[in-house]
């Protein structure tokens, strides 16, 4: 049982691949100025021309690159992306440059000798960059950094089958299947392989970042169980695959992917993941920094006038629930009489709330006391944008909102937000009805299912056009 490592396989893959995206730009283009210089008939004078063909033919070279499955997030692919493939795209690549050059008639404003050289030594370092990557991920894999812990649910006949093609899969040297069902008792000393715990244990171990997938592999006539563990398990942030039977009807359109070269059907797939992924982090550090820089004086003249309203800290933690529904600790400026504070908000603000300070009522209409929380983004617990974090005993007309809201979880599926789609729509402030989580709940989905950087910077624009509308903020 603790044999178990946290393996994110996802990010780890994602990271290594960009490295790989980095590395070829760079080479393509410092290669090219390399040969500039070297080469002695060459005059400075011509350099922005130059300047402008090397920039496109990057460019060029990295979608070109893109297509052809050179950053594939699949490590076995990966692989194969050696030195004829990087020679044979390099060719493809430099000569519809050569017929470009042809067809607009400037080839002879440009050196063949340093075309030929630029080609020659930037496919050289291209094909050691590869094999370096390509070393670096085996090395990844046997230090066990890049193994997949897939988890297949069912202790029959299926199972064994689908652990059977796994264990076979010479293609997959970074998966590692493990078996789990609910009805772990009666199999035991029954099943022809280990059953290591029960869909609670799945679930436990998914929360620890210990699983990367789930294979739901259930017999034909399991249409109702299965449909229950999907249940179950659909607030996972985990890519959840249905190996195909009766109930993949209920999933029609649903993508396939294949194991050891059986069919599974795709059910959930965990949201903004591969590049979408390394897309949000690298807007949220850049722009949490941007924020902080920007909004620093505001949030010293903020604590000069806490310190001066009332006794007591100038911050406020509170536990809230985050990504996967893990316990984080939200940064807000204090708002609220010391000895009135309300850590895990089991009574609900409302208008004229005596517990609030002066410039609390202030910070609180104008949401700068959610200022602080860009240092939770820096640290990589929330996002710019995401659903709102709630304290753990929020509750709507009195009821906790998982209890008003079955698919609540759903919505700790990506990061937690310092501001989100519900709230720029106006569903923000108190929850005195259950309408109101309702709405919140159903707009985080929304936002969820259809991320974008658009969507983000759409949201991001709002925020700040909306953020002095004090009707539903108190």
């Amino acid at each position: 049982m603790n044999s178990f490592k946290k393996t994110p396989y996802n990010h780890s893959i994602m990271r290594i691949i960009a490295l790989s995206v980095l590395l070829d730009a760079l080479i393509i283009f410092s290669s090219a100025l390399v040969m500039f210089y070297l080469h002695l008939e060459l005059k400075q004078e011509s350099l922005s021309q130059y300047i402008s063909v090397i920039s496109l033919t990057t460019v060029f070279s990295l979608v070109v690159f893109y297509f052809f499955d050179m950053y594939s997030n699949d490590v076995e692919r990966y692989y194969k992306s050696l030195v004829h493939k990087i020679i044979l795209l390099s060719s493809i690549v430099f000569s519809a440059l050569i017929m470009v050059m042809f067809a607009l008639k400037v080839s002879d404003q440009f050196s063949r000798i340093w075309l030929g050289s630029w080609f020659l030594l930037s496919t050289l370092f291209l094909c050691f960059a590869r094999i370096w990557i390509s070393a670096l991920l085996r090395r990844s894999h046997r230090e066990g950094k890049l193994r997949r812990n897939v988890a297949i649910i069912g202790g029959g006949e299926q199972g064994l089958r689908m652990l059977m093609s796994l264990s076979k899969d010479s293609e997959s040297p970074t998966t590692i299947p493990t078996v789990y069902d609910d009805r772990i008792k009666r199999l035991e000393g029954n099943s022809e392989y280990p059953i290591v715990g029960t869909i609670d244990d799945l679930i436990q171990r998914a929360r620890l970042n210990q699983i990367d997938e789930i294979l739901i592999a259930l017999p034909w006539d399991a249409e109702t169980r299965t449909l229950d563990i999907i249940n179950r398990l659909q607030e996972l942030p985990v890519h959840i695959r249905l190996c195909p039977d009766l109930v993949a009807f209920h999933f029609q359109g649903a993508g396939l992917s294949y194991y050891g070269g059986v069919p599974v059907i795709h059910v959930y797939d965990k949201p903004i993941d591969g590049w979408a992924f390394v897309f949000k982090e690298i807007e949220d550090r850049v722009l949490a920094l941007l924020a902080l820089i920007l909004v620093f004086p505001i949030m010293l003249l903020v604590t000069f006038l806490i310190k001066l309203d009332s006794k007591g800290p100038i911050f406020f933690r509170q536990k809230r629930y985050g990504f996967n529904n893990q316990l984080i600790e939200v940064y807000k400026f204090r708002t609220m009489h010391v000895e009135s504070q309300d850590s895990n908000a089991e009574t609900l603000v409302t208008r004229n709330d005596p517990r609030i300070t002066r410039v609390g009522k202030i910070l609180r209409r104008s949401s700068l006391d959610e200022l602080p929380q860009i240092l939770n983004v820096l640290k990589g617990e929330m996002s710019m944008v995401g659903p709102r974090p709630h304290a753990t005993k929020a509750k709507a007309a009195g009821r906790l909102y998982n209890d008003v809201v079955p698919e609540y979880a759903h919505r700790h599926k990506v990061k937690p937000g310092i501001s989100g789609w519900a709230q720029v729509q106006g569903w923000r402030g108190e929850t005195d009805t259950e309408e109101k989580i309702i709405k919140r709940v159903e707009h985080d989905l929304y936002y969820i299912d259809n991320w974008s950087l658009g969507f983000d910077i759409y949201i991001l624009v709002k925020t700040v056009l909306v953020v002095f509308r004090t009707e539903n903020a108190y």
